[in-house]
């Protein structure tokens, strides 16, 4: 049923792209370096991916689910605290990008600011950016504050694909209901890819999926 809907969830990837994508993240996967401002980002020699999403939605628990490791981004029970744009390296042809937090910054007007221009800047202007992944806390579903990433995405034609976080704190009961919100407010938006992905980074599900993703954009 929920296949025939708008959005549905992405079906599980077949055993050998599985298995093939696995084999990149387990491979070297390293921090790069964290960029404050457009001049010091990497050279656009290999294609990107980022993950943007509100504060505390799991973004950096979805990094390290896929890499396999524990602590290559840093969680921080701050909202608001990475202001860094950190960019990782995924073997040899890939990055993957880690974008500031948005929404609730506990930080000056004048640093959210900055980072939000920086952050304009990034998504106007990288050519080797192939997807945005939007972090959406399955608790809560789509916020204001998502609405202006995605807006932002739109205005800067780059497709993103929701990626739903922390699905096992959620009752079965209640997915449909969330799923249904979240759908009819990513219709809106032209940029939108046309399936969603169903993690959980603390039981795994969908980590081997949005790996098969990542590995299949060139």
């Amino acid at each position: 049923m929920t296949q025939q809907l708008p959005f549905p969830l992405v079906e599980e990837p077949e055993a050998d792209v599985r298995e093939a994508a696995r084999i990149l993240f387990a491979g070297e996967v390293e921090f790069l370096k964290g960029v404050v401002a457009m001049d010091g980002l990497p050279p656009d020699d290999r294609a990107e991916v980022c993950f943007a999403g509100r504060s505390n939605v799991g973004k950096s628990s979805l990094i390290n689910a896929l890499t396999g490791r524990k602590a290559l981004a840093r969680a921080s029970n701050t909202p608001g605290r990475t202001q860094e744009i950190n960019y990782f390296t995924l073997g040899a042809e890939r990055y993957l990008v880690d974008l500031p937090g948005y929404g609730f910054a506990n930080a000056p007007l004048p640093v959210v600011e900055k980072w939000q221009a920086l952050l304009k800047n990034y998504l106007a202007g990288r050519a080797s950016l192939r997807r945005a992944f939007v972090l959406i806390d399955f608790r809560h579903g789509v916020k204001a504050a998502d609405e202006e990433i995605m807006k932002l995405l739109d205005r800067s034609a780059v497709t993103f694909q929701v990626v739903l976080t922390k699905a096992d704190k959620v009752k079965d009961k209640d997915s449909e209901k969330v799923l249904a919100q979240v759908r009819a407010a990513i219709a809106k938006h032209p940029a939108a890819y046309p399936e969603m992905v169903l993690t959980s980074s603390e039981k795994g599900d969908g980590i081997a999926t949005l790996r098969a993703i990542i590995a299949g954009l060139d």
